[in-house]
Protein backbone atom coordinates (compact mmCIF):
# COMPACT_ATOMS: atom_id res chain seq x y z
CA UNK A 1 0.00 0.00 0.00
CA UNK A 2 1.39 3.37 -1.01
CA UNK A 3 0.73 6.62 0.81
CA UNK A 4 0.01 9.56 -1.46
CA UNK A 5 0.65 12.93 0.16
CA UNK A 6 -1.25 16.11 -0.71
CA UNK A 7 0.33 19.44 0.19
CA UNK A 8 -1.34 22.70 1.09
CA UNK A 9 -3.29 24.19 -1.85
CA UNK A 10 -2.84 20.89 -3.66
CA UNK A 11 -4.90 17.87 -4.73
CA UNK A 12 -4.33 14.34 -5.93
CA UNK A 13 -6.08 11.02 -6.53
CA UNK A 14 -5.49 7.44 -5.48
CA UNK A 15 -6.87 3.95 -6.01
CA UNK A 16 -7.27 1.20 -3.43
CA UNK A 17 -5.31 -0.29 -1.76
CA UNK A 18 -3.35 2.98 -1.62
CA UNK A 19 -4.27 5.74 0.81
CA UNK A 20 -4.12 9.51 0.46
CA UNK A 21 -3.38 12.01 3.22
CA UNK A 22 -2.89 15.69 3.96
CA UNK A 23 -1.33 17.23 7.06
CA UNK A 24 -2.01 20.36 9.03
CA UNK A 25 -5.56 21.35 8.18
CA UNK A 26 -6.22 24.42 10.28
CA UNK A 27 -8.67 26.80 8.66
CA UNK A 28 -8.09 24.84 5.45
CA UNK A 29 -10.51 22.10 4.38
CA UNK A 30 -9.64 18.58 3.31
CA UNK A 31 -12.21 17.41 0.78
CA UNK A 32 -12.27 13.68 0.09
CA UNK A 33 -14.32 12.23 -2.75
CA UNK A 34 -14.52 8.60 -3.76
CA UNK A 35 -16.42 6.05 -5.78
CA UNK A 36 -17.32 3.10 -3.52
CA UNK A 37 -17.49 0.70 -6.49
CA UNK A 38 -14.26 1.42 -8.39
CA UNK A 39 -12.45 2.40 -5.15
CA UNK A 40 -11.02 5.51 -6.81
CA UNK A 41 -10.70 8.51 -4.53
CA UNK A 42 -9.14 11.92 -4.29
CA UNK A 43 -8.28 14.57 -1.77
CA UNK A 44 -8.01 18.36 -2.05
CA UNK A 45 -6.42 20.64 0.57
CA UNK A 46 -8.14 23.97 -0.06
CA UNK A 47 -7.12 27.21 1.63
CA UNK A 48 -9.72 29.76 0.54
CA UNK A 49 -13.43 29.68 -0.34
CA UNK A 50 -13.65 31.61 -3.60
CA UNK A 51 -11.20 32.09 -6.49
CA UNK A 52 -13.22 35.01 -7.89
CA UNK A 53 -12.25 37.16 -4.89
CA UNK A 54 -8.52 36.95 -5.70
CA UNK A 55 -6.32 38.46 -8.35
CA UNK A 56 -3.60 35.82 -8.11
CA UNK A 57 -5.78 32.73 -8.46
CA UNK A 58 -3.78 30.58 -10.89
CA UNK A 59 -3.49 27.71 -8.37
CA UNK A 60 -6.92 26.12 -8.79
CA UNK A 61 -6.35 23.65 -5.92
CA UNK A 62 -6.16 26.57 -3.48
CA UNK A 63 -9.87 27.44 -3.70
CA UNK A 64 -13.05 25.51 -2.87
CA UNK A 65 -14.85 26.46 -6.08
CA UNK A 66 -12.10 25.51 -8.56
CA UNK A 67 -10.36 22.85 -6.46
CA UNK A 68 -13.45 20.68 -6.04
CA UNK A 69 -14.22 20.86 -9.77
CA UNK A 70 -10.66 19.79 -10.63
CA UNK A 71 -10.76 17.00 -8.04
CA UNK A 72 -13.98 15.62 -9.58
CA UNK A 73 -12.47 15.86 -13.06
CA UNK A 74 -9.37 13.90 -12.02
CA UNK A 75 -11.14 11.10 -10.14
CA UNK A 76 -13.55 10.54 -13.03
CA UNK A 77 -10.62 10.45 -15.49
CA UNK A 78 -9.06 7.79 -13.24
CA UNK A 79 -12.17 5.59 -13.45
CA UNK A 80 -14.62 6.87 -10.85
CA UNK A 81 -18.27 7.12 -11.91
CA UNK A 82 -19.44 10.72 -11.43
CA UNK A 83 -22.94 9.58 -10.36
CA UNK A 84 -21.55 7.37 -7.58
CA UNK A 85 -19.18 9.92 -6.05
CA UNK A 86 -19.62 10.77 -2.40
CA UNK A 87 -17.70 13.23 -0.24
CA UNK A 88 -16.43 13.77 3.28
CA UNK A 89 -14.78 16.93 4.59
CA UNK A 90 -12.67 17.94 7.59
CA UNK A 91 -10.91 21.07 8.82
CA UNK A 92 -12.24 24.60 8.74
CA UNK A 93 -11.06 25.36 12.25
CA UNK A 94 -11.08 28.81 13.78
CA UNK A 95 -7.38 28.95 14.52
CA UNK A 96 -7.10 32.58 15.64
CA UNK A 97 -9.32 34.81 17.72
CA UNK A 98 -9.77 38.07 15.83
CA UNK A 99 -11.33 41.12 17.49
CA UNK A 100 -14.00 43.04 15.64
CA UNK A 101 -15.99 42.05 12.60
CA UNK A 102 -13.24 40.98 10.26
CA UNK A 103 -13.90 38.62 7.36
CA UNK A 104 -10.39 37.27 7.91
CA UNK A 105 -11.37 36.01 11.36
CA UNK A 106 -13.27 32.92 10.40
CA UNK A 107 -11.93 31.84 7.05
CA UNK A 108 -12.30 28.24 8.29
CA UNK A 109 -16.07 28.55 8.57
CA UNK A 110 -16.25 30.26 5.18
CA UNK A 111 -14.16 27.43 3.68
CA UNK A 112 -16.54 24.83 5.11
CA UNK A 113 -19.63 26.66 3.83
CA UNK A 114 -18.11 27.15 0.36
CA UNK A 115 -17.03 23.49 0.15
CA UNK A 116 -20.49 22.22 1.08
CA UNK A 117 -22.16 24.64 -1.35
CA UNK A 118 -19.90 23.51 -4.23
CA UNK A 119 -20.49 19.80 -3.51
CA UNK A 120 -24.23 20.48 -3.37
CA UNK A 121 -24.11 22.44 -6.65
CA UNK A 122 -22.30 19.52 -8.30
CA UNK A 123 -24.79 17.00 -6.86
CA UNK A 124 -22.21 15.12 -4.78
CA UNK A 125 -23.63 13.91 -1.46
CA UNK A 126 -21.68 14.91 1.66
CA UNK A 127 -21.75 11.80 3.85
CA UNK A 128 -19.88 13.15 6.86
CA UNK A 129 -17.88 16.09 8.15
CA UNK A 130 -15.62 17.04 11.03
CA UNK A 131 -15.29 20.82 10.81
CA UNK A 132 -14.98 23.87 12.99
CA UNK A 133 -13.71 24.12 16.56
CA UNK A 134 -10.19 25.41 17.18
CA UNK A 135 -7.64 22.69 16.43
CA UNK A 136 -5.75 21.43 13.43
CA UNK A 137 -6.33 18.05 11.80
CA UNK A 138 -4.51 15.52 9.67
CA UNK A 139 -6.72 13.36 7.45
CA UNK A 140 -6.34 10.06 5.60
CA UNK A 141 -8.73 8.66 2.98
CA UNK A 142 -8.82 4.90 2.38
CA UNK A 143 -10.73 4.41 -0.91
CA UNK A 144 -10.93 0.65 -0.24
CA UNK A 145 -13.50 1.28 2.52
CA UNK A 146 -14.28 4.98 2.19
CA UNK A 147 -13.01 5.52 5.74
CA UNK A 148 -11.82 9.06 6.41
CA UNK A 149 -9.45 9.14 9.40
CA UNK A 150 -9.17 12.40 11.32
CA UNK A 151 -6.21 12.79 13.64
CA UNK A 152 -5.64 15.74 15.96
CA UNK A 153 -3.12 16.30 18.74
CA UNK A 154 -4.58 15.32 22.09
CA UNK A 155 -7.78 13.94 20.55
CA UNK A 156 -8.88 10.35 19.93
CA UNK A 157 -8.80 9.09 16.35
CA UNK A 158 -12.06 9.83 14.59
CA UNK A 159 -13.21 7.78 11.60
CA UNK A 160 -16.06 9.18 9.54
Amino acid sequence: MATIKVGMADLNICKAPDMITTLGLGSCIGIAVYDPVTKVGGLAHIMLPDSTQMRNNSNIAKFADTGIEELIRRVTMAGANRRRLVAKIAGGAKMFEVKGVSGVGNVGERNAIASKAKLNQLGIPLLAEDTGLNYGRTVELYPETGDFYIKAVGKTLKII
